[in-house]
């Protein structure tokens, strides 16, 4: 209920901003039928997403499950496939600067260093 609530808000709130925007007015019975047919979508998205992770054998909804929602409006679907590979690319770039981190933190050596290091002390041991 206080999900449908929020979308319900959330489209009066769009509305206004286009009511302002076009100079025009938006009634309740509008804003009311707007915001149920939106949450009705939401849901067929949902359930539509849900089978499509559970067709491929899977738990868990994956962007390409999303993109393959959004595959007949063009445009969603290009904005959604831009946002999925800045995400990777974010994504990389973190895994990068933790990589760097724990590299750092272990004394700045690469796993070659490391290797070399511990060979080292080992002979010295033995002499």
């Amino acid at each position: 209920q206080r999900l449908k609530a929020a979308v319900h808000y959330t489209a009066g709130c769009l509305c206004q901003d286009v009511a302002e925007d076009k100079d025009m007015q938006f009634s309740k019975q509008t804003i009311a039928a707007i915001s149920e047919i939106t949450f009705r979508q939401c849901e067929n998205f949902a359930k539509d997403l849900e089978m499509f992770a559970r067709h491929a054998k899977r738990s868990t909804v994956t962007t390409e499950d999303v993109k393959l929602l959004a595959r007949r409006s063009n445009s969603l679907l290009k904005y959604i496939t831009q946002k999925s590979e800045e995400l990777v690319s974010s994504n990389m770039e973190q895994k990068e600067k933790k990589k760097k981190k724990s590299s750092a933190a272990k004394g700045g050596r690469t796993f070659g260093q490391q290797e070399a290091a511990v060979t080292e002390s080992e002979d010295s041991n033995m002499a």
